[in-house]
């Protein structure tokens, strides 16, 4: 006990030094999301990633011809309805995305994507490839930070898609930086969740064993003082005939009843 308070002190502590250290880097320069400090750090974005960090844990899993989404549910109150606090949406028929960060300006990243996505179909009279979406949108982003009556979105997504190259998943950052992925972690605890992901030999594996281990992912990262705990999961792939679909409610319960088991013995082997 003496042990846990100890470090609790020493991560306050270094939070505050953090703090200060930065509040007076930051004096003068953290006015306008247009405008670079001397050392060339864009101050508004580094606050607006601390959101990030007050959402709760999201992972993308790609394997070998599936993406599994999987995100955390930490709702304010247990008076909120199971809906009213969803991070997982589907932006076209064959794409789906994942929110970390602020809600409502994740909620908005989401109605601009569906609507390039709609715009694109009404143009070419043909589903909209994840790579032009990622770019779109990472656009759009991006122009937020350039402007200084303007703020930089305090959220990031991630999407998976799947079609005749296979799966894909991508993630754009709140700055408009975006990558692919094979796994990908964003919130919370998303440090703890890279580790175990860095671990799973991706490329070879089935939807399945993808599902499982993202449940199992987030329950071991799952910090127990957030009693109000949650799980989304979806996927798209080659089981969903390409298209982006909740996981069905059986195979949702299987997969956390495997994350479970998988907690409780860790936890019995470490008391041993």
């Amino acid at each position: 006990m003496k042990i846990k308070l100890r470090s609790l002190a020493e991560e306050y502590l270094q939070h505050t030094l953090e703090s200060k250290t930065m509040s007076s880097i930051a004096t003068g320069y953290d006015l306008l999301a247009s405008q670079f400090s001397p050392d060339g750090r864009i101050f508004q974005i580094e606050y607006a990633q601390k959101a990030l960090l007050k959402s709760g844990t999201a992972i993308g899993l790609r394997g070998k011809d599936c993406v599994v989404l999987a995100a955390e549910r930490l709702p304010a109150s247990k008076l909120y309805e199971f809906d009213a606090y969803k991070r997982i949406f589907t932006l076209d028929l064959h794409i789906g995305v994942v929110l970390t960060g602020f809600t409502p300006d994740g909620r908005h990243l989401v109605e601009t994507a569906r609507t390039e996505a709609a715009n694109y179909r009404n143009s070419y009279k043909q589903d909209i490839p994840l790579k032009h979406l990622k770019n779109r949108v990472a656009m759009y982003m991006h122009a937020y930070t350039c402007f200084g009556a303007l703020r930089p979105f305090g959220a990031s997504v991630m999407m998976a898609s799947y079609n005749s190259d296979g799966p894909e998943l991508v993630s754009i950052d709140l700055s408009g930086t975006s990558f692919d992925y094979f796994g990908c972690a964003v919130g919370k605890n998303q440090a703890a969740a890279k580790t175990e992901i860095e671990k799973l030999d991706l490329k070879n594996m089935e939807d399945w064993e993808l599902l499982k281990e993202a449940a199992r992912i987030l329950y071991m990262v799952h910090d127990d003082k957030d009693k109000n705990f949650g799980m989304e999961l979806s996927w798209v792939g080659k089981n969903t005939r390409g298209k982006h679909v909740n996981v069905p409610d059986q195979i949702f319960q299987e997969a956390q009843n495997y994350a479970v088991a998988a907690i409780e013995d860790r936890d019995s082997d470490e008391e041993f």
